[in-house]
């Protein structure tokens, strides 16, 4: 899978064993064995190494778009599962070239966001705020 908004570049391993990779017309991602230096969302929501991660894969609207169903589970960081949905239309169009600068921060950045109450993720990861 190719992400077109930052062209990360992920590899999802249909030879492995772990779990049916497909329901009907549904791929199954299930993922386990990941360590804890990640966040599970743009809020930089911290896991343990524990995190299970299922990704639901299908075709809605008539082939026009991908449905992502996934849901995450990690016992010592949530009090219990929760999931999103997400929507990816189908588009044909070459994918735009980004230019980047090395260690770039601004993503992460909530201006006045410590004197607001806003945490960082270095913050989160050591409080385990919830």
């Amino acid at each position: 899978m190719i992400y077109s908004n930052d062209q990360q570049v992920r590899h999802v391993h249909l030879d492995e064993p772990h779990s049916a990779h497909y329901q009907g017309d549904t791929l199954v991602v299930d993922t386990i064995g990941l360590n804890d230096k990640t966040f599970v969302d743009n809020f930089r929501t911290p896991h343990t190494e524990k995190l299970h991660v299922v990704e639901r894969f299908r075709l809605v609207d008539g082939g026009k778009v991908m449905q992502v169903d996934i849901t995450f589970d990690d016992p010592d960081d949530f009090n219990a599962p929760w999931s999103v949905m997400q929507h990816y239309d189908r588009i044909q169009q070459p994918m735009d070239e980004q230019i980047c600068a090395e260690n770039n921060l601004q993503f992460f950045q909530i201006p006045g966001g410590e004197q607001a109450g806003f945490l960082s993720g270095a913050a989160l990861r050591d409080q385990r705020v919830w």
